[in-house]
Protein backbone atom coordinates (compact mmCIF):
# COMPACT_ATOMS: atom_id res chain seq x y z
CA UNK A 1 0.00 0.00 0.00
CA UNK A 2 1.33 3.40 -0.98
CA UNK A 3 2.62 5.65 1.44
CA UNK A 4 1.18 6.30 4.84
CA UNK A 5 -1.80 4.65 6.55
CA UNK A 6 -3.22 8.26 7.29
CA UNK A 7 -4.22 7.80 3.69
CA UNK A 8 -6.93 5.65 3.63
CA UNK A 9 -8.36 7.01 6.63
CA UNK A 10 -12.35 8.20 6.43
CA UNK A 11 -13.32 12.41 6.93
CA UNK A 12 -16.13 14.15 7.20
CA UNK A 13 -16.14 17.28 4.62
CA UNK A 14 -19.25 19.94 5.29
CA UNK A 15 -21.62 17.49 4.18
CA UNK A 16 -20.21 14.64 2.73
CA UNK A 17 -18.28 11.94 3.95
CA UNK A 18 -15.36 10.80 2.43
CA UNK A 19 -14.05 7.27 2.48
CA UNK A 20 -9.61 8.77 2.58
CA UNK A 21 -7.93 11.48 2.19
CA UNK A 22 -7.46 11.58 -1.53
CA UNK A 23 -8.93 14.22 -3.96
CA UNK A 24 -9.47 15.62 -7.85
CA UNK A 25 -7.66 18.55 -7.44
CA UNK A 26 -9.22 21.60 -10.05
CA UNK A 27 -7.41 21.43 -13.43
CA UNK A 28 -8.44 23.27 -16.96
CA UNK A 29 -8.97 20.91 -19.81
CA UNK A 30 -10.34 23.63 -22.17
CA UNK A 31 -12.78 20.94 -24.04
CA UNK A 32 -16.08 22.72 -23.15
CA UNK A 33 -18.57 24.07 -25.94
CA UNK A 34 -18.44 27.42 -27.28
CA UNK A 35 -21.54 28.60 -25.58
CA UNK A 36 -19.81 27.03 -22.13
CA UNK A 37 -21.57 24.10 -21.79
CA UNK A 38 -19.65 21.15 -20.37
CA UNK A 39 -18.80 19.04 -23.17
CA UNK A 40 -20.26 15.32 -24.25
CA UNK A 41 -16.80 13.44 -22.77
CA UNK A 42 -16.54 15.59 -19.41
CA UNK A 43 -19.59 13.20 -17.53
CA UNK A 44 -17.49 10.50 -18.54
CA UNK A 45 -14.44 12.18 -17.82
CA UNK A 46 -15.03 13.02 -14.06
CA UNK A 47 -17.32 10.27 -13.68
CA UNK A 48 -13.86 7.90 -14.34
CA UNK A 49 -12.39 9.76 -11.62
CA UNK A 50 -15.30 9.38 -9.19
CA UNK A 51 -13.44 7.20 -6.95
CA UNK A 52 -10.90 9.91 -5.93
CA UNK A 53 -13.99 10.88 -3.51
CA UNK A 54 -13.86 15.00 -3.44
CA UNK A 55 -13.94 15.82 -7.11
CA UNK A 56 -12.94 19.23 -7.63
CA UNK A 57 -13.63 20.16 -11.17
CA UNK A 58 -11.83 22.61 -13.54
CA UNK A 59 -12.24 26.23 -13.19
CA UNK A 60 -15.92 27.13 -14.17
CA UNK A 61 -16.77 30.91 -14.95
CA UNK A 62 -19.68 32.94 -13.24
CA UNK A 63 -20.51 34.85 -15.76
CA UNK A 64 -19.34 36.00 -19.36
CA UNK A 65 -17.24 38.52 -18.03
CA UNK A 66 -15.48 35.57 -15.53
CA UNK A 67 -13.81 33.72 -18.89
CA UNK A 68 -10.32 34.06 -19.57
CA UNK A 69 -9.84 30.71 -21.73
CA UNK A 70 -11.14 29.46 -24.89
CA UNK A 71 -13.69 26.79 -24.51
CA UNK A 72 -14.13 26.79 -20.70
CA UNK A 73 -16.96 26.07 -19.04
CA UNK A 74 -19.79 28.13 -17.52
CA UNK A 75 -22.65 27.68 -14.63
CA UNK A 76 -24.46 30.78 -14.79
CA UNK A 77 -27.24 29.95 -18.23
CA UNK A 78 -29.97 26.95 -17.97
CA UNK A 79 -27.83 25.04 -20.63
CA UNK A 80 -24.36 24.54 -17.86
CA UNK A 81 -26.54 23.64 -15.41
CA UNK A 82 -28.03 21.08 -17.40
CA UNK A 83 -24.85 20.05 -18.82
CA UNK A 84 -23.48 20.11 -15.12
CA UNK A 85 -26.17 17.68 -14.27
CA UNK A 86 -24.75 14.85 -16.73
CA UNK A 87 -21.51 15.80 -14.67
CA UNK A 88 -22.71 15.38 -11.33
CA UNK A 89 -25.19 12.23 -11.99
CA UNK A 90 -22.24 10.48 -13.26
CA UNK A 91 -19.79 11.47 -10.16
CA UNK A 92 -22.84 10.66 -7.89
CA UNK A 93 -22.86 7.33 -9.84
CA UNK A 94 -19.27 6.26 -9.35
CA UNK A 95 -19.75 7.28 -5.41
CA UNK A 96 -17.77 10.69 -5.39
CA UNK A 97 -19.00 14.29 -4.46
CA UNK A 98 -18.17 16.77 -6.49
CA UNK A 99 -17.35 20.40 -5.92
CA UNK A 100 -17.72 22.80 -8.92
CA UNK A 101 -14.69 25.27 -8.73
CA UNK A 102 -16.18 29.29 -9.56
CA UNK A 103 -13.25 31.13 -11.21
CA UNK A 104 -13.35 34.93 -12.21
CA UNK A 105 -10.22 35.09 -14.03
CA UNK A 106 -10.31 39.25 -14.15
CA UNK A 107 -7.95 40.52 -15.97
CA UNK A 108 -6.45 37.24 -17.27
CA UNK A 109 -8.49 37.35 -20.06
CA UNK A 110 -8.53 38.63 -23.64
CA UNK A 111 -11.68 39.85 -25.78
CA UNK A 112 -11.46 36.99 -28.33
CA UNK A 113 -12.12 34.64 -25.87
CA UNK A 114 -15.32 35.59 -24.39
CA UNK A 115 -19.01 34.88 -26.07
CA UNK A 116 -19.19 39.48 -25.69
CA UNK A 117 -15.59 40.29 -26.81
CA UNK A 118 -15.85 42.70 -23.80
CA UNK A 119 -13.01 44.10 -21.80
CA UNK A 120 -11.94 42.22 -19.10
CA UNK A 121 -12.46 43.53 -15.63
CA UNK A 122 -9.92 43.82 -12.40
CA UNK A 123 -9.62 45.99 -9.29
CA UNK A 124 -7.62 47.89 -11.13
CA UNK A 125 -6.68 48.98 -14.74
CA UNK A 126 -2.85 47.08 -14.43
CA UNK A 127 -2.41 44.69 -17.32
CA UNK A 128 -1.16 41.08 -16.25
CA UNK A 129 1.44 41.67 -19.37
CA UNK A 130 0.52 38.28 -20.34
CA UNK A 131 0.15 35.89 -23.33
CA UNK A 132 -3.32 34.54 -23.61
CA UNK A 133 -3.76 31.96 -26.22
CA UNK A 134 -6.76 32.60 -28.84
CA UNK A 135 -7.85 31.87 -32.10
CA UNK A 136 -5.67 33.93 -33.95
CA UNK A 137 -2.50 32.96 -32.00
CA UNK A 138 -0.99 34.21 -29.05
CA UNK A 139 -2.01 37.72 -27.75
CA UNK A 140 -1.21 39.93 -25.33
CA UNK A 141 -3.96 40.40 -22.38
CA UNK A 142 -5.03 44.38 -22.61
CA UNK A 143 -5.17 46.90 -20.01
CA UNK A 144 -8.74 45.68 -18.11
CA UNK A 145 -11.06 48.32 -17.33
CA UNK A 146 -11.16 48.59 -13.08
CA UNK A 147 -14.04 47.80 -11.61
CA UNK A 148 -16.24 50.80 -9.94
CA UNK A 149 -17.99 49.79 -6.28
CA UNK A 150 -21.15 48.95 -8.52
CA UNK A 151 -19.49 46.43 -10.16
CA UNK A 152 -17.82 44.99 -7.69
CA UNK A 153 -21.62 44.67 -5.91
CA UNK A 154 -22.73 43.05 -9.63
CA UNK A 155 -20.25 40.45 -9.41
CA UNK A 156 -20.72 39.70 -5.71
CA UNK A 157 -24.06 38.40 -7.63
CA UNK A 158 -22.50 36.66 -10.13
CA UNK A 159 -20.94 34.63 -7.70
CA UNK A 160 -24.04 33.86 -5.71
CA UNK A 161 -26.34 33.18 -9.00
CA UNK A 162 -23.12 30.85 -10.06
CA UNK A 163 -23.18 28.74 -6.65
CA UNK A 164 -27.00 28.50 -6.64
CA UNK A 165 -26.84 27.20 -10.49
CA UNK A 166 -23.68 24.70 -8.94
CA UNK A 167 -26.12 23.27 -6.24
CA UNK A 168 -29.31 23.01 -8.94
CA UNK A 169 -26.75 21.27 -11.38
CA UNK A 170 -26.24 18.68 -8.58
CA UNK A 171 -23.09 19.61 -7.42
CA UNK A 172 -22.01 19.09 -3.53
CA UNK A 173 -20.82 22.25 -3.21
CA UNK A 174 -18.73 25.25 -4.91
CA UNK A 175 -14.95 26.03 -4.52
CA UNK A 176 -13.80 29.76 -4.71
CA UNK A 177 -11.05 30.10 -6.73
CA UNK A 178 -8.81 32.84 -4.45
CA UNK A 179 -5.68 32.04 -6.70
CA UNK A 180 -3.24 31.64 -9.01
CA UNK A 181 -3.69 35.00 -10.12
CA UNK A 182 -7.18 35.43 -11.30
CA UNK A 183 -9.46 37.63 -9.71
CA UNK A 184 -9.71 37.57 -6.22
CA UNK A 185 -5.97 37.13 -6.10
CA UNK A 186 -5.61 40.14 -8.05
CA UNK A 187 -7.43 41.88 -5.17
CA UNK A 188 -5.30 40.46 -2.23
CA UNK A 189 -2.30 41.57 -5.08
CA UNK A 190 -0.30 45.15 -4.43
CA UNK A 191 1.06 45.10 -7.63
CA UNK A 192 -2.59 44.36 -9.41
CA UNK A 193 -4.52 46.16 -6.88
CA UNK A 194 -4.06 49.87 -6.94
CA UNK A 195 -7.58 51.38 -5.74
CA UNK A 196 -7.42 53.72 -3.25
CA UNK A 197 -11.14 53.05 -1.91
CA UNK A 198 -12.28 50.32 0.80
CA UNK A 199 -11.08 47.36 -1.44
CA UNK A 200 -7.13 48.12 -1.84
CA UNK A 201 -4.35 50.08 0.10
CA UNK A 202 -4.07 48.03 3.02
CA UNK A 203 -4.20 44.20 3.65
CA UNK A 204 -7.25 44.23 5.70
CA UNK A 205 -8.62 46.03 2.70
CA UNK A 206 -7.42 43.91 -0.12
CA UNK A 207 -8.49 41.12 1.88
CA UNK A 208 -12.21 42.66 2.01
CA UNK A 209 -13.30 41.43 -1.73
CA UNK A 210 -12.36 37.74 -1.01
CA UNK A 211 -14.12 37.67 2.34
CA UNK A 212 -17.27 38.99 1.00
CA UNK A 213 -16.98 37.16 -1.73
CA UNK A 214 -17.21 34.10 0.25
CA UNK A 215 -19.73 35.49 2.65
CA UNK A 216 -22.00 35.81 -0.30
CA UNK A 217 -21.39 31.84 -1.59
CA UNK A 218 -21.76 30.61 2.07
CA UNK A 219 -24.88 32.83 2.68
CA UNK A 220 -26.34 31.67 -0.64
CA UNK A 221 -25.97 28.13 -0.15
CA UNK A 222 -24.59 27.28 3.31
CA UNK A 223 -20.98 27.37 4.64
CA UNK A 224 -20.31 23.67 4.44
CA UNK A 225 -20.91 23.16 0.87
CA UNK A 226 -17.92 26.44 0.58
CA UNK A 227 -14.89 25.57 0.22
CA UNK A 228 -11.86 28.51 -1.13
CA UNK A 229 -8.44 28.05 -2.57
CA UNK A 230 -5.77 30.16 -2.15
CA UNK A 231 -2.30 30.41 -3.17
CA UNK A 232 0.29 32.33 -1.00
CA UNK A 233 3.13 33.96 -2.81
CA UNK A 234 2.49 32.40 -6.29
CA UNK A 235 3.86 34.82 -9.39
CA UNK A 236 1.29 33.61 -11.48
CA UNK A 237 -0.14 35.68 -13.72
CA UNK A 238 1.77 38.72 -13.34
CA UNK A 239 0.81 39.03 -9.60
CA UNK A 240 4.01 40.23 -7.40
CA UNK A 241 2.78 40.06 -3.40
CA UNK A 242 5.97 41.20 -2.50
CA UNK A 243 8.46 39.44 0.12
CA UNK A 244 7.90 36.78 2.22
CA UNK A 245 6.80 39.32 5.43
CA UNK A 246 4.30 40.89 3.29
CA UNK A 247 2.61 37.48 1.71
CA UNK A 248 2.60 35.85 5.47
CA UNK A 249 0.83 39.36 6.67
CA UNK A 250 -1.63 39.11 4.28
CA UNK A 251 -2.74 35.68 4.40
CA UNK A 252 -2.83 35.24 7.92
CA UNK A 253 -4.97 38.35 8.52
CA UNK A 254 -7.27 36.96 5.41
CA UNK A 255 -7.49 33.35 6.74
CA UNK A 256 -8.20 34.92 9.64
CA UNK A 257 -11.27 36.97 8.50
CA UNK A 258 -12.58 34.12 6.64
CA UNK A 259 -12.19 31.42 9.90
CA UNK A 260 -15.07 32.58 11.52
CA UNK A 261 -17.40 32.00 8.13
CA UNK A 262 -16.76 27.66 9.14
CA UNK A 263 -16.48 27.58 5.56
CA UNK A 264 -16.16 23.52 4.22
CA UNK A 265 -12.69 24.01 4.02
CA UNK A 266 -9.23 26.18 2.86
CA UNK A 267 -7.67 24.88 -0.12
CA UNK A 268 -3.76 25.94 -0.22
CA UNK A 269 -1.95 25.65 -3.29
CA UNK A 270 1.14 25.53 -1.64
CA UNK A 271 4.71 27.23 -2.69
CA UNK A 272 6.85 26.37 0.26
CA UNK A 273 6.59 28.81 3.11
CA UNK A 274 5.69 25.93 5.91
CA UNK A 275 5.62 28.63 8.83
CA UNK A 276 3.18 30.29 7.00
CA UNK A 277 0.92 27.23 6.20
CA UNK A 278 1.25 25.88 9.76
CA UNK A 279 -0.35 28.86 10.88
CA UNK A 280 -2.94 29.01 8.45
CA UNK A 281 -4.02 25.88 10.00
CA UNK A 282 -3.88 26.23 13.35
CA UNK A 283 -6.42 29.35 12.82
CA UNK A 284 -8.54 27.29 10.38
CA UNK A 285 -11.47 25.44 12.08
CA UNK A 286 -12.75 23.11 9.56
CA UNK A 287 -10.53 20.73 6.69
CA UNK A 288 -7.79 21.89 4.75
CA UNK A 289 -6.33 20.70 1.58
CA UNK A 290 -2.91 21.32 0.33
CA UNK A 291 -1.16 20.81 -3.04
CA UNK A 292 2.69 20.84 -3.84
CA UNK A 293 4.58 21.07 -6.71
CA UNK A 294 6.53 18.52 -7.90
CA UNK A 295 5.62 15.78 -4.98
CA UNK A 296 6.59 12.20 -5.79
CA UNK A 297 4.19 9.21 -5.24
CA UNK A 298 5.64 8.80 -1.87
CA UNK A 299 5.02 11.71 -0.47
CA UNK A 300 1.44 12.65 -1.22
CA UNK A 301 0.56 11.64 2.42
CA UNK A 302 3.49 14.11 4.27
CA UNK A 303 1.27 17.07 5.19
CA UNK A 304 -1.23 14.85 6.65
CA UNK A 305 0.91 13.11 8.27
CA UNK A 306 2.79 16.49 9.36
CA UNK A 307 -0.71 17.95 11.11
CA UNK A 308 -0.58 20.40 8.09
CA UNK A 309 -3.65 18.86 5.95
CA UNK A 310 -6.31 16.59 6.34
CA UNK A 311 -7.11 16.04 2.44
CA UNK A 312 -4.08 15.70 -0.39
CA UNK A 313 -5.56 16.99 -3.33
CA UNK A 314 -3.96 14.98 -6.78
CA UNK A 315 -3.48 16.78 -10.18
CA UNK A 316 -1.87 14.92 -12.76
CA UNK A 317 -1.49 11.76 -11.48
CA UNK A 318 -5.09 12.26 -11.76
CA UNK A 319 -5.41 13.35 -14.35
CA UNK A 320 -3.34 10.30 -16.24
CA UNK A 321 -4.85 7.49 -14.13
CA UNK A 322 -8.45 7.18 -14.15
CA UNK A 323 -8.18 4.68 -10.95
CA UNK A 324 -5.23 6.33 -9.60
CA UNK A 325 -6.91 5.36 -6.18
CA UNK A 326 -6.77 1.96 -6.57
CA UNK A 327 -3.09 2.05 -8.61
CA UNK A 328 -1.75 3.67 -4.57
CA UNK A 329 -3.73 1.35 -2.94
CA UNK A 330 -2.16 -1.43 -4.79
CA UNK A 331 1.71 0.23 -5.54
CA UNK A 332 0.43 -0.81 -9.38
CA UNK A 333 2.01 0.97 -11.60
CA UNK A 334 1.29 4.84 -12.85
CA UNK A 335 0.54 5.98 -16.26
CA UNK A 336 2.53 8.93 -17.67
CA UNK A 337 0.78 11.64 -18.90
CA UNK A 338 0.88 13.23 -22.16
CA UNK A 339 1.60 16.80 -22.07
CA UNK A 340 0.73 17.49 -25.36
CA UNK A 341 -3.14 16.68 -25.31
CA UNK A 342 -3.83 18.35 -21.85
CA UNK A 343 -5.88 21.38 -23.22
CA UNK A 344 -8.25 21.47 -25.83
CA UNK A 345 -9.09 18.31 -28.14
CA UNK A 346 -10.77 15.59 -27.47
CA UNK A 347 -11.08 12.35 -25.66
CA UNK A 348 -7.23 11.50 -26.47
CA UNK A 349 -5.31 12.05 -23.22
CA UNK A 350 -8.81 13.36 -21.44
CA UNK A 351 -10.75 10.28 -21.29
CA UNK A 352 -8.54 7.43 -22.86
CA UNK A 353 -6.14 6.65 -20.18
CA UNK A 354 -6.25 3.38 -19.58
CA UNK A 355 -7.60 1.45 -16.21
CA UNK A 356 -5.72 -0.82 -14.57
CA UNK A 357 -8.08 -3.56 -16.09
CA UNK A 358 -7.15 -2.92 -19.40
CA UNK A 359 -3.48 -2.57 -19.23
Amino acid sequence: MTSSPSLWQPFALGRVELAHRLALAPMTRNRANPDGTPGELAAEYYGQRAGLGLVITEGVQPSADGQGYFNTPGIYAPEHVEGWRKVADAVHAGGGSLFIQLMHVGRMSHPDNTPHRRQPVAPSAVSAEQDMFTAAGPQRTPVPRELTAEDIQTVLGEFRHAAASAIAAGADGVEIHGANGYLLHQFLSPNANHRTDQYGGSVENRSRFVVEVARAVADEIGADRTGIRISPAFPLGGIDEGGVESVRAQYRHLVGELAPLELAYLHVHHLGDDDLLRSLRDVWPTAVLVVRYGRTREQIADDIDAGLADIAPLGRFALANPDVVERLRTDAPLNELDPTTLYGGGAAGYTDYPALTHV
